[in-house]
C-alpha cells in the first residue's frame, strides 16, 4: 500500500519527467524547422534592380547590390499575383498597380497598400524564409 507521501513523491518525480519532455520537445523542433526552411532562389537567379516571382507566393528583389527583400506577391488591390519586377519596381498584370521594389510601397495605385514584407535570411547565396 502507498503512502500519501510516496505518492507524492512518485506524482512528483513523474511530473518532472513529463515537465522535461515537455519543454524539450519544442527545441527539438525549432532546430529541425530552422534546418529545413525551403530554399526559396539563388542570388544569383535574383537581378538587380529587378527580382523574381517564387511559388506564385513571394516576390523577392534586389534593388541594391547584395541586398535581397522579400513580400507577398498578392496585389493588395484585389489580390492578383504580381507578375513582373523591373526598373526597380514590382508590377501587378491586372489593374497596373506598381510597388517599390526596396520597401513594397505603393508607387501607382489603384492599390492603397504596400506589400507586405516576408522575413528572409540569406546563406551561402540561397535565399530562404527566416
Amino acid at each position: 500500500m502507498l503512502t500519501r507521501r510516496a505518492l507524492i513523491t512518485r506524482g512528483g518525480a513523474a511530473g518532472t519527467g513529463v515537465l522535461f519532455l515537455w519543454t524539450a520537445r519544442p527545441a527539438e523542433a525549432e532546430a529541425s524547422e530552422e534546418a529545413a526552411a525551403p530554399v526559396l532562389a539563388s542570388t544569383k537567379s535574383i537581378p538587380l534592380g529587378g527580382g523574381k516571382i517564387v511559388q506564385g507566393k513571394y516576390v523577392i528583389t534586389q534593388p541594391k547590390k547584395g541586398v535581397f527583400k522579400c513580400f507577398s506577391a498578392k496585389c493588395t488591390h484585389l489580390g492578383c499575383t504580381v507578375a513582373s519586377v523591373s526598373n526597380f519596381r514590382i508590377n501587378c498584370p491586372c489593374h497596373g498597380s506598381q510597388y517599390n521594389a526596396l520597401t513594397g510601397a505603393v508607387v501607382r495605385g489603384p492599390a492603397k497598400r504596400a506589400l507586405s514584407r516576408k522575413r528572409i535570411k540569406v546563406v551561402k547565396g540561397k535565399i530562404s524564409l527566416a
